[in-house]
């Protein structure tokens, strides 16, 4: 089995058996002048010397939003962008500790998925840092329990319009330009939304199985069944052994041929899960991949989104598997 760390028990696991190492991160990146608000480089919470606002998408798809919206008025990195790596097992640098500290905003997931940026940001405390936990923004508590919301199309026009807000309060001459580029960014989103609406007319209520959450929002979205116990998602998210019980159900899933597609994180994979995908194979159920972060180069979040749903129609209507973008 892998080993990673589940995303509501990392933050008690550094705490516990890691603090020793987090501190030492911290105090490495402080130690080392960052371009704070007391910097010239960010003029105390304005553009950056090169005229643009310095931000971080702690995952990548937070980072085109910000992209899409600051246009050129703003330099945008991504923490979390590899498609090959396991979001909820990273661990930060003292290089991405210092880049952090520098932004002038920051867009994170919250839900426990990136407590290491929450970590960094309270070690580096600046008022004037624009900070956006797109949990606290959806009115989200601690305990929800899937915690990858970019999935769900409601999420992302409402972290649209905050990121527009934010860099207007950093740079308010160009407020109307931000407010406008939410609004296209919203408006690109119409093409999965419209996917969206064909699989749920053609499909209603289609049956598929999972190997994790990873794509349940938008499973909800599209009105398909997902067959798969929650429990056995849950300790595949969280790393932990599945019960056999639930093992076995899902496997029947495949060999009795009770749904139409199988969806597995393609970024993270197991024996056991590479053994679903194995039985799915033989069964003649399609599989999708689908990713926690946003595949690169050639995505943003809008094509990333209809390129998911699109996979996902293909499989259920035509019997194709897409195990990749």
């Amino acid at each position: 089995m892998r080993t990673r760390v589940g995303a509501r028990l990392q933050a008690a696991l550094i705490a516990r058996a890691r603090r020793p190492a987090v501190a030492a991160l911290l105090a490495g990146a402080l130690a080392i002048p960052l371009a704070t608000a007391c910097s010239p480089a960010s003029g105390g919470g304005g553009p950056a010397a090169n005229g643009a606002i310095e931000a971080i998408g702690a995952e990548n798809e937070y980072a085109s939003v910000i992209s899409q919206v600051g246009g050129g008025y703003v330099h945008v990195d991504a923490i979390m962008s590899n498609p090959s790596a396991d979001p909820h097992a990273y661990e930060a640098s003292p290089a991405v500790a210092r880049e952090i500290g520098s932004a002038r905003l920051i867009v994170q997931n919250g839900v426990g998925y990136d407590t290491w940026a929450t970590t960094i940001l309270n070690a580096a405390p600046d008022p004037a840092r624009k900070v956006i936990n797109v949990q606290r923004l959806l009115g989200l508590p601690d305990s929800t329990p899937n915690p990858h919301l970019w999935y769900d199309p409601a999420t992302m026009p409402k972290v649209a319009g905050a990121v527009a807000a934010a860099l207007a309060a950093i740079d308010p001459p160009h407020a109307a330009y931000f407010k406008a580029s939410a609004a296209r960014f919203t408006g690109r989103l119409t093409a999965w939304n419209s996917a969206l609406s064909a699989f749920k007319a053609a499909s209603p209520g289609a049956p598929v199985a999972t190997t994790e959450p990873v794509a349940d929002y938008m499973l909800e979205a599209a009105g398909a069944d997902n067959l798969t116990p929650w429990a056995f998602q849950a300790d595949i998210m969280n790393g932990v052994d599945p019960a056999p019980q639930d093992i076995a159900a899902v496997k029947a899933l495949f060999t009795g041929h009770k749904v139409k597609a199988l969806l597995y994180n393609q970024q993270v994979t197991s024996p056991l899960t590479q053994s679903f995908i194995a039985t799915a194979n033989a069964s003649g159920v399609p599989v999708v991949g689908v990713y926690e972060t946003m595949p690169t180069p050639g995505y943003d979040y809008q094509s990333w989104m209809l390129a998911e749903v699109r996979a996902l129609t293909r499989a259920v209507a035509g019997l194709a598997s897409t195990p990749h973008l």
